[in-house]
């Protein structure tokens, strides 16, 4: 038995969903732990791409339970046609294969409303939000403000709760926003007619973790987003709302630290970011264009454009430490593939002083400039190669510079998108090498 988390070790979209897929055979339990559906977990199982925003990965597996833990915030009408979908195409024909925690947080219609607004009047200073309304929602949650799932599910509760809360809210839309206010009547019809469909998965992750583990079984806790838009740790404010890192696994979920195992944190062989924010090793010109087009790098959930830049190994290390990484998991390999030579940023300059630590201070990191080492490509198609040994020295000594600087090992290589182009050099679940 063995429990894992997965996050991402970047600024999110590093590959986490097929990551997840894989080490899910290994388990019997899959638990979300933070975010809403502003996070897309793209995967692909033979030639069939299925991008989920909500339930976890492993739902493509038979017999696995599926877990939406209490750190989530969920769109019930995003979560229902989520549902819809994968019953079509075959998946999720037992309804108890999926659960929802009752402390899960509601995204109401005046949360992507506001979310959707405060953006158009930040005009220039705009944060970049997906406008989902998972901000608003998780500032209710901590504002105890909160309508939550169990709550949806009694209409006599819900229906006090939106009658305190909502004119406070279509006060801070009109007379701040400047836009429409909501009607009480129409949320309250459409989201209870929302809750019977819901009720079947209602549950508590916490003790149905925790019996999970008594019973000799394994959980994998997937995290959404990545580590530098941790809303403590990351490059804020241009964070999500949530503990995207591997600490956000224990409060999002109820267990506590000693269930956990090991940490593998995702990362591409390259570094992408949405939204603004600083990116210190960002790529505005040809070659940003060039990694673009080759990782096929566009949002799973909004479709735009991701930001895209070299590896960078000082804001690696931070994910390293920060989640306390047991292993690196590294994606997008083959994106690399055609390039004559590879840049690495390994520390950051600011003035005269050379920075080797991610800095907390905003200011600071606008203003440093990468340090570049760089790395002879190795120019040949690696996306069929099966093992490890087989990969060109090249890359096989990439691995190794990564491994040295961050001083934490590099587990597993996705060489492309699909299940079986994956090389694992250990898995933590068996311990083979």
């Amino acid at each position: 038995m063995a429990n894992m988390i997965i996050v991402g070790a970047q600024w999110g979209d590093e590959g986490k969903g097929k990551v997840v897929d894989i080490y899910t055979e290994f388990v019997q339990n899959v638990v979300r732990f933070q975010g809403g559906n502003n996070a897309g977990h793209t995967l692909v199982v033979g030639d069939e791409k299925t991008v989920l925003h909500l339930i976890p990965s492993g739902i493509l597996h038979q017999g696995k339970r599926c877990i939406i833990g209490n750190g989530v915030v969920l769109d019930p009408k995003v979560f229902l046609e989520e549902i819809d979908k994968l019953k079509k195409r075959g998946y999720l024909q037992d309804d108890q294969q999926l659960m929802v925690d009752g402390a899960v947080n509601i995204i109401m219609p005046y949360h992507k409303k506001i979310d959707i607004a405060r953006e158009v009047k930040s005009g220039a200073k705009k944060i970049g939000t997906t406008g989902r309304g998972i901000g608003p929602t998780y500032e209710d949650k901590v504002g105890r403000r909160g309508i939550r799932f169990a709550d949806l599910l009694k209409p006599e509760t819900f229906r006090r709760k939106l009658k305190e809360i909502l004119p406070e809210k279509n006060f801070f839309l009109e007379n701040y926003l400047g836009e429409e206010p909501l009607s009480e009547e129409a949320i309250a019809e459409e989201y209870l007619g929302y809750a019977e469909r819901l009720r079947v998965y209602l549950g508590r992750a916490s003790t149905t973790l925790d019996q999970a583990i008594k019973n000799g079984e394994s959980i994998l806790f997937e995290g959404a987003q990545g580590s530098l838009l941790d809303i403590d740790h990351g490059t804020y404010p241009y964070v999500t709302s949530s503990s995207t890192i591997a600490a956000g696994a224990c409060t999002g979920t109820g267990l506590g630290p000693k269930v956990i195992d090991e940490i593998i944190g995702i990362s591409k062989a390259y570094v992408t970011r949405v939204g603004e924010g600083p990116f210190p090793t960002e790529l505005n010109d040809e070659m940003g264009k060039t990694l673009r087009a080759a990782g096929n790098e566009f949002g799973a959930t909004t479709g735009r454009p991701r930001r895209t830049g070299w590896l960078d190994i000082v804001a690696l290390r931070d994910a390293v430490r920060t989640n306390g990484l047991t292993g690196i998991a590294l994606t997008k390999m083959d994106v690399l593939s055609e390039l004559d030579t590879i840049k690495v940023c390994t520390a950051y300059r600011h003035g005269e002083q050379i920075i080797e630590e991610f800095p907390q201070d905003l200011d600071v990191l606008s203003a440093c400039t990468p340090i570049y080492e760089e790395i002879p490509g190795w120019q040949s198609d690696i996306s069929g190669l099966k093992h490890y040994a087989d990969l060109p020295k090249q890359v096989r000594d990439y691995v190794a510079k990564i491994e040295s600087w961050t001083d934490c090992p590099v587990v597993l290589l996705s060489v492309g998108p699909r299940r079986d182009q994956t090389l694992q050099r250990s898995n933590p679940f068996t311990k083979k090498s």
